[in-house]
């Protein structure tokens, strides 16, 4: 039986800024996006504000009604990474099976440390203390046999805390909890479950994982699987990492977006960016995925293959605008876009999918892209920037490779 630990530091971005800011500790306070670039959403809160009912990612306006006094701080991923990466150190001293899950959540494999330091539950409430005394913030803590679980376990008890779901207490603690507290189960999936009567997770324990996978496809039968306890996932170890499948970017524009040309401005600066981090990385995309969300904030994803593997923007570009030509019919004004690389390879495995591709010019075309990386990195990248971009200033100005990166697992924190 494994021994898993979920650490989760406690309303990270807000605490972290009021150990900067002791003036404010006592006062509710928000992180928050800039509402003049249209990210104005509250990314974190601390306890104050929360208990005010203030919750991530609604509206600073919709925060300010709650409370009036709420105190903004804009973002600075700066102080958060130094503060993850310092926690991490401490979770490396009991277990070299660390899996970061976002910058404020770890997973933690203490099963080979028992014989070191003890039960888990006594591991946990050491981490507990140490990151409370060293970093001045607090964390919670899940203890169970699987990640799942782990993970269910930190955010029962908050802040400052430590739960044990134990295998036997299972249908005790789990089973009677809203199934939307599952990891994995979303805002998309949940109306699907709670149409056929699903409602608690043990609701989705009991239910026929054949009617799961008709109504959820394989992703059903893994629900169902977490559900009853049977996630079997590894904790990586720390020099372990996943394979990349896809490198992307997004961004909110700061205003809408109603032409084709306005759409083709904004993926020019996002597949630039990405065609840069797929030369860094030695890799090819071999399609294309892109994302649009209108005005109301509804959104879509398509994807398709592309004519051959690439890491040039222009190819990227052209299989983005296809795509969206093909599938979007402008009912709405668009709010933000997303574009990725798919379904990579790497590059020296890439080849032409045509004997008459002319692959000198395809090396000097690649050669002249990490040419003007270099220049970027030294220079910054409004350094070199295609005519087009000077079109539209407020759709081009950002730097495509700092802030408006979208987040792995795609969460606000």
């Amino acid at each position: 039986m494994r021994s898993i630990l979920h650490a989760d530091m406690n309303n990270f971005y807000a605490s972290v800024e009021c150990l900067y800011r002791p003036e404010i500790r006592n006062r509710p306070v928000a992180v928050a996006g800039d509402p003049l670039n249209r990210h104005g959403i509250i990314l974190a809160k601390n306890g104050i504000a929360k208990k005010l009912g203030v919750t991530t990612g609604e509206a600073i306006w919709q925060a300010r009604i709650k409370a009036p006094d709420l105190v903004l701080v804009p973002p600075d991923y700066g102080k958060y990474l130094k503060f993850s990466r310092l926690a991490r150190q401490i979770l490396y001293d009991y277990t070299d099976q660390v899996e970061a899950f976002g910058l404020d959540e770890n997973w933690i494999d203490v099963t080979a440390s028992l014989p070191l330091f003890g039960p888990a539950e006594t591991i946990a409430e050491a981490i507990r203390q140490r990151v409370k005394d060293e970093l001045g913030v607090t964390v919670s803590i899940g203890v169970s046999f699987n990640k799942i679980f782990a993970k269910l376990g930190s955010d029962l008890k908050k802040p400052d805390a430590i739960t044990c779901i134990p295998p036997d207490h299972v249908r005790d603690i789990v089973w009677p909890l809203p199934v939307e507290d599952l990891l994995c189960v979303g805002r998309r999936t949940l109306p699907k479950l709670q149409h056929i009567g699903i409602r608690t997770i043990g609701d989705l324990a009991c239910a026929d994982p054949a009617i799961l996978h008709g109504l959820l496809g394989k992703w059903g039968e893994i629900l169902w699987l977490f559900a009853n306890g049977k996630d079997t996932d590894p904790v990586r170890k720390i020099d372990e990492s996943s394979a990349i499948k896809s490198i992307g970017n997004g961004t909110t524009t700061p205003r809408d977006l109603v032409t084709d040309q306005d759409v083709r401005l904004v993926y020019t600066v996002l597949c630039e960016s990405v065609a840069a981090r797929l030369r860094d990385c030695a890799l090819k995309a071999t399609g294309v995925q892109i994302q649009v969300r209108d005005n109301d904030l509804l959104y879509y994803s398509r994807q398709c293959r592309l004519r051959r593997p690439t890491c040039l923007s222009d190819e990227l570009l052209e299989g983005a605008m296809a795509l969206f030509r093909e599938t979007y019919d402008w009912r709405r004004p668009i709010r933000g876009l997303t574009v990725r690389g798919i379904n990579l390879v790497t590059a020296k495995g890439a080849v032409p999918l045509s004997l008459f591709e002319d692959n000198g010019r395809d090396i000097r075309r690649e050669n002249l892209a990490r040419s003007v990386d270099e220049v970027r990195r030294r220079f910054g990248y409004r350094s070199i920037l295609r005519t087009s971009c000077l079109l539209d200033d407020r759709l081009t100005h950002f730097n495509p490779r700092e802030d408006h990166t979208i987040h792995p697992m795609g969460f606000f924190r």
